[in-house]
C-alpha cells in the first residue's frame, strides 16, 4: 500500500505516535452503612488491565510492499452498538506487527465487557496524520476479531489468540474468510495491587445523641475529575465512644489515583434509620496521612461552612490520628485466576406452590411462548452470563426444592435434570432446559426450606477442597418466599463459611423478605445453634423486583462482591496464588 520500505522495527513510530490510552475508571459491617456507600457510588473490587496487541499472517493488500496495519479497539454494547476506545499506531510494511501502543481498561468482574478489534491497512497518504484523524472508511479493512475481557484474563498466561475474520458480500449469503491471527495480552497494573493499610482513631468527638455518646464510624472518599465525591472504604461502627480506635482499613492506591490525590475522611454518628449525623471531616491525601503518622501529629476535624462568600469552616477540637500507615502489595483476584483458580456456578430453584400454576400466565414459573424469560430464567441468564467464563468445563450442579417429584414425597433438594445419580447439567442452556423440563415433571408443593440445598453445595465444595482443586463455588438460590427453616439455614451457612463458597439469594415475586435479610450478615455475623459465629459473610440477598425496576445494576452489585469474598477466603486460609 504505497511505496514505504521501512521494516517493522523502523515502522513502530513511523506514523501516528505511540501514546498509551487509559480508560476512565469511573467487622462491624452493617446494612445501613452499605446502603449509604452504594447510594454514593461505592462498588466492588476492580483492577486496571493493560492490553497489548500483535498479529500474524495478515492479508497483504499492497502491490510493491506489505500492508501498513493499525488496530482500532471498540467496546460492544448489549444492543450491538460499538464505541471506539482507542487506536494503535500504524506499523509500516509488516504482516506480523507488534504494536507498541497499549490500552488500559478497568476490569469489572460483574459485567460482560465485550471488545471488538478491527485491523486496517492504512493508506500512504495518512501516514503522517494523527491516528485519531485517520478516516477508516478510506482504509482497507483486513479483518475483525471479538472477545470478552473475561476470556482474556482467565487464560493462564493472560494471552488470547483470535482469528481475524473478513466478511465478503457476494450474490449469495455472506461469506467469511480468516485473514490472519490477532493476539491480545493482558497485564494487570502494578498499582492495582498496591494498598495502604491505615489504622485511624479520633479524640474528643462531640456527642450527637441526647442520652448517650455517639456511635462513630469513618467513610473515606475520593474526588472524581468532575468533582463528585465517591466512597472507597469505611470502618466499623464503635458504640458509645468519643475516643474511637478503629480496626485497620485498606485503601487501594489505584482506586484513589495516587498518594497525592485528595481524600475526604468523614466521621459519622451511626443511626439505625440510615440517616447518619456528620460529626466532622478532614481532607487529606495519603501522603498527608503518611506525614501525620511519621510525625505523630494529628488533624482537626471541621464542619463544612454554610453556603456564602464569607463563610468559613468550623474547626472542632476533635482530632484524627494515624496510628498505622503501612504500604504493601497484595495478591489480587486476577493473580489467582492466572494460577488456575476457577469459579464454579451452582443453582437452586424454588418449586413451591406459592409460585402459582406454571401453565397460567400469572405464575412466576410461566414459560412465555414468545420467548420472554420469566424472573427465574432472567436471574439464571443474568448471573450465568458473567460466571460461565470462569468455569472451564461448565458442568453446573442444578437443584430444585419444595416440590414433589413423580410418585415421590416432597423433596427439598432434588436434581433438576431428573437423575437420581448426578446433579450436573452442561452449560447455562443445560440449566434452562432442565428447569423447563422439571416444571412438567414435578408437582409444586412446599414449604420453603434452604438447608438441604446449602448442605449439598457445601458438600461439593468440601470434596473439592479435600482433593486440592483450585475451585471456588457460587450457589445461586432463586426463591419466591420466606424460608421456614431459618435456624437450620443459619447453621448450614455458619458451616459453609469455612469453605470456598459464596451464596447469592434472589427473591422473586412480592413477598416480604425481611427475614431473608438476616441471612445477609451485614448487620452482624450469623450464629449457629451451638453458638458458633460465622468466620465471614458469604451471603448476598436482593429482591429481584429491584432488578426488574431498572437495568441489571442490582444483580451486578451482587456479583461485584464476589471477588472480595473470594479474596477474603483466600487470605483467611492463607492460600497464595502459586502455579
Amino acid at each position: 500500500m504505497g511505496n514505504c520500505c521501512s521494516d517493522e522495527s523502523g515502522g513502530h513510530s513511523a506514523a501516528g505516535g505511540t501514546g498509551a490510552y487509559v480508560a476512565n475508571p469511573d467487622n462491624g459491617h452493617n446494612e445501613a452503612i452499605d446502603a449509604l456507600l452504594k447510594s454514593r457510588g461505592y462498588n466492588g473490587v476492580y483492577s486496571h488491565v493493560e492490553l497489548s496487541l500483535s498479529a500474524a499472517s495478515l492479508r497483504d493488500r499492497d502491490v510493491l510492499s506489505k500492508s501498513d496495519p493499525m488496530v482500532v479497539i471498540y467496546s460492544k454494547g448489549r444492543d450491538g452498538s460499538l464505541q471506539e476506545l482507542a487506536r494503535t499506531e500504524v506499523i509500516l510494511n509488516s504482516l506480523n506487527p507488534k504494536w507498541i501502543t497499549k490500552y488500559t481498561i478497568a476490569y469489572h468482574f460483574e459485567t460482560v465487557q465485550n471488545l471488538v478489534f478491527r485491523v486496517y491497512d492504512v493508506d500512504t497518504h495518512f501516514h503522517n496524520h494523527d491516528v485519531k484523524m485517520i478516516k477508516l472508511e478510506e482504509q482497507h479493512f483486513l479483518g475483525e476479531a471479538s472477545c470478552t475481557l473475561s476470556e482474556i484474563v482467565t487464560k493462564s498466561n493472560k494471552s488470547f489468540t483470535l482469528d481475524l475474520i473478513r466478511g465478503e458480500q457476494s450474490s449469495g449469503p455472506a461469506q467469511t474468510q480468516t485473514s490472519g491471527k490477532l493476539t491480545v495480552c493482558a497485564e494487570e497494573s502494578v498499582s492495582s495491587k498496591t494498598t495502604v493499610e491505615l489504622r485511624l482513631r479520633c479524640s474528643e468527638l462531640v456527642s450527637k445523641d441526647l442520652f448517650s455518646k455517639s456511635d462513630p464510624f469513618l467513610v473515606i472518599s475520593k474526588f472524581t475529575e468532575n468533582g463528585m465525591v465517591v466512597p472507597i472504604c469505611k470502618t466499623e461502627v464503635i458504640k458509645d465512644d468519643h475516643n474511637p480506635n478503629w480496626k485497620p482499613v485498606s485503601v487501594n492506591i489505584q482506586q484513589v489515583g495516587s498518594k497525592d490525590s485528595p481524600l475526604t475522611i468523614e466521621c459519622y454518628d451511626f443511626n439505625t434509620n440510615g440517616k447518619h449525623d456528620l460529626i466532622g471531616k478532614v481532607q487529606k491525601s495519603l501522603a498527608d496521612l503518611e506525614t501525620l503518622h511519621s510525625t505523630g501529629s494529628s488533624a482537626n476535624l471541621f464542619i463544612p461552612a454554610a453556603v456564602g462568600p464569607n463563610s468559613q469552616n468550623k474547626v472542632l477540637k476533635s482530632q484524627l490520628f494515624v496510628d498505622i500507615f503501612f504500604e504493601k502489595t497484595q495478591h489480587t483476584f486476577l493473580d489467582y485466576l492466572a494460577c488456575g483458580y476457577e469459579l464454579n456456578f451452582m443453582v437452586a430453584i424454588d418449586f413451591t406452590a406459592s409460585n402459582g400454576n406454571p401453565r397460567l400466565p400469572d405464575s412466576l414459573h410461566y414459560i412465555d411462548p414468545s420467548g420472554r424469560p420469566n424472573a427465574y430464567q432472567k436471574a439464571i441468564l443474568e448471573v450465568g452470563e458473567v460466571l460461565h467464563f470462569y468455569d472451564k468445563d461448565q458442568h453446573y450442579p442444578a437443584w430444585g426444592f419444595g416440590a414433589r417429584p413423580i410418585d415421590g414425597p416432597v423433596s427439598h433438594c432434588f436434581n433438576l435434570n431428573g437423575s437420581s445419580d448426578y446433579c450436573e447439567v452442561q452449560g447455562i442452556q443445560g440449566i434452562m432446559t432442565a428447569y423447563m423440563s422439571a416444571l412438567f415433571n414435578v408437582s409444586l408443593a412446599g414449604p420453603t426450606i434452604f438447608g438441604p440445598v446449602i448442605t449439598s453445595a457445601a458438600d461439593i465444595a468440601n470434596k473439592s477442597l479435600m482433593k486440592g482443586e483450585r475451585k471456588y463455588f457460587i450457589l445461586l438460590i432463586i426463591t419466591d418466599g420466606v424460608i421456614t427453616d431459618l435456624q437450620e439455614t443459619m447453621d448450614a451457612l455458619v458451616h459453609a463459611a469455612d469453605l470456598p463458597l459464596s451464596i447469592l439469594i434472589v427473591g422473586v415475586g412480592g413477598a416480604d423478605y425481611k427475614e431473608m435479610e438476616i441471612l445477609d450478615g451485614d448487620k452482624e455475623r450469623l450464629e449457629s445453634t451451638r453458638g458458633r459465629v460465622a468466620v465471614r459473610d458469604i451471603v448476598q440477598f436482593v429482591p429481584f423486583r429491584d432488578v426488574q425496576s431498572g437495568d441489571a445494576s442490582v444483580l451486578q452489585s451482587l456479583l461485584a462482591e464476589l471477588p472480595s469474598q473470594f479474596l477474603e477466603y483466600m487470605r483467611l486460609k492463607r492460600i497464595q496464588p502459586t502455579l
